[in-house]
Protein backbone atom coordinates (compact mmCIF):
# COMPACT_ATOMS: atom_id res chain seq x y z
CA UNK A 1 0.00 0.00 0.00
CA UNK A 2 1.48 3.40 -0.73
CA UNK A 3 1.66 5.80 2.01
CA UNK A 4 3.32 8.79 3.34
CA UNK A 5 5.49 9.25 6.04
CA UNK A 6 6.99 12.03 8.23
CA UNK A 7 10.64 12.10 8.49
CA UNK A 8 12.89 14.82 9.93
CA UNK A 9 17.04 15.02 10.79
CA UNK A 10 17.78 15.93 14.00
CA UNK A 11 20.42 19.03 14.58
CA UNK A 12 22.99 15.99 14.59
CA UNK A 13 22.78 14.55 11.57
CA UNK A 14 22.84 18.31 9.84
CA UNK A 15 25.92 19.58 12.22
CA UNK A 16 27.53 16.48 10.81
CA UNK A 17 26.82 16.97 7.25
CA UNK A 18 24.58 13.97 6.72
CA UNK A 19 21.99 15.00 4.81
CA UNK A 20 22.43 13.63 1.64
CA UNK A 21 23.96 10.41 3.08
CA UNK A 22 20.41 9.70 4.74
CA UNK A 23 18.51 10.87 1.76
CA UNK A 24 20.34 8.95 -0.69
CA UNK A 25 19.48 5.94 1.90
CA UNK A 26 15.84 6.79 1.38
CA UNK A 27 15.84 6.96 -2.18
CA UNK A 28 18.34 4.04 -2.61
CA UNK A 29 15.56 2.07 -1.66
CA UNK A 30 12.80 3.26 -3.94
CA UNK A 31 11.03 6.26 -1.90
CA UNK A 32 10.46 9.23 -2.76
CA UNK A 33 10.60 12.05 -1.51
CA UNK A 34 8.01 14.77 -2.10
CA UNK A 35 8.86 17.31 -0.33
CA UNK A 36 11.64 18.94 1.96
CA UNK A 37 12.44 22.01 4.13
CA UNK A 38 15.09 23.34 6.60
CA UNK A 39 14.21 24.65 9.15
CA UNK A 40 14.43 25.65 13.04
CA UNK A 41 11.53 24.74 15.38
CA UNK A 42 10.28 26.77 17.32
CA UNK A 43 9.39 25.72 21.09
CA UNK A 44 6.01 25.40 20.56
CA UNK A 45 6.08 23.27 17.50
CA UNK A 46 8.61 20.69 19.74
CA UNK A 47 6.15 21.17 22.76
CA UNK A 48 3.59 20.18 19.96
CA UNK A 49 5.09 17.12 18.04
CA UNK A 50 6.18 15.39 21.84
CA UNK A 51 3.06 16.50 23.53
CA UNK A 52 2.78 12.63 24.77
CA UNK A 53 6.59 13.32 26.50
CA UNK A 54 6.31 16.48 28.04
CA UNK A 55 5.83 15.15 31.41
CA UNK A 56 8.83 12.55 31.35
CA UNK A 57 12.19 13.26 32.87
CA UNK A 58 14.17 12.75 29.59
CA UNK A 59 12.14 15.86 27.55
CA UNK A 60 13.70 18.51 28.75
CA UNK A 61 17.35 17.82 27.66
CA UNK A 62 15.57 16.47 24.15
CA UNK A 63 13.58 20.02 23.65
CA UNK A 64 16.71 21.61 24.28
CA UNK A 65 18.22 19.30 21.53
CA UNK A 66 16.16 19.65 18.69
CA UNK A 67 16.26 23.60 19.56
CA UNK A 68 20.05 23.57 19.53
CA UNK A 69 19.57 24.13 15.04
CA UNK A 70 18.31 23.37 12.34
CA UNK A 71 16.57 20.27 10.87
CA UNK A 72 15.34 19.13 7.72
CA UNK A 73 12.11 17.95 7.71
CA UNK A 74 10.40 15.83 4.36
CA UNK A 75 7.57 13.69 3.55
CA UNK A 76 8.23 10.64 1.85
CA UNK A 77 6.08 8.58 0.11
CA UNK A 78 6.37 4.64 -1.07
CA UNK A 79 4.79 1.13 -0.40
CA UNK A 80 4.30 0.67 3.40
CA UNK A 81 6.72 3.72 4.09
CA UNK A 82 6.19 3.90 7.65
CA UNK A 83 7.04 0.28 8.45
CA UNK A 84 9.55 0.23 6.20
CA UNK A 85 11.35 3.62 7.18
CA UNK A 86 11.05 2.98 10.85
CA UNK A 87 13.20 -0.51 10.14
CA UNK A 88 15.68 1.77 8.33
CA UNK A 89 15.92 4.52 10.78
CA UNK A 90 16.40 1.45 13.80
CA UNK A 91 15.86 1.49 17.39
CA UNK A 92 15.75 4.45 19.61
CA UNK A 93 18.78 3.86 21.58
CA UNK A 94 21.40 4.88 19.15
CA UNK A 95 23.56 2.49 20.84
CA UNK A 96 21.46 -0.49 20.56
CA UNK A 97 20.43 0.10 17.01
CA UNK A 98 21.63 -2.76 14.38
CA UNK A 99 24.30 -2.14 12.08
CA UNK A 100 22.59 -1.12 8.74
CA UNK A 101 20.03 0.95 9.74
CA UNK A 102 20.64 4.83 9.85
CA UNK A 103 20.59 5.16 13.63
CA UNK A 104 22.92 1.73 13.79
CA UNK A 105 25.24 3.31 11.42
CA UNK A 106 25.95 7.15 12.25
CA UNK A 107 24.05 7.77 15.61
CA UNK A 108 26.87 8.48 18.28
CA UNK A 109 24.49 8.40 21.55
CA UNK A 110 21.13 6.76 22.77
CA UNK A 111 19.49 10.46 23.15
CA UNK A 112 21.26 12.27 20.43
CA UNK A 113 19.89 10.05 17.59
CA UNK A 114 19.87 11.64 14.26
CA UNK A 115 16.54 11.01 13.41
CA UNK A 116 12.29 11.24 13.19
CA UNK A 117 9.95 8.84 11.94
CA UNK A 118 6.45 8.85 12.02
CA UNK A 119 5.66 5.47 14.15
CA UNK A 120 2.24 5.00 12.42
CA UNK A 121 -0.28 6.08 9.50
CA UNK A 122 -2.18 8.40 11.74
CA UNK A 123 1.02 9.76 13.59
CA UNK A 124 2.07 10.50 10.16
CA UNK A 125 -0.65 12.22 8.98
CA UNK A 126 -0.67 14.28 11.75
CA UNK A 127 2.71 15.41 11.54
CA UNK A 128 2.73 15.93 7.70
CA UNK A 129 0.30 18.69 8.46
CA UNK A 130 1.92 19.86 11.73
CA UNK A 131 5.20 20.25 9.36
CA UNK A 132 3.57 20.99 6.25
CA UNK A 133 -0.27 22.13 6.17
CA UNK A 134 -2.40 20.27 4.62
CA UNK A 135 -0.72 18.34 1.54
CA UNK A 136 -2.54 16.95 -1.77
Amino acid sequence: MLERTLVFLKPDAVARKLIGKVIARFEDRGFDILTLKMLRMTEKMVDIHYAEHLKKPFYPPLKKFILSGPIVAMIIEGEEAVQVVRKMVGCTNGLEAESGTLRGDFTLSNRVNLVHASDSLETAHREIEHFFGQVS
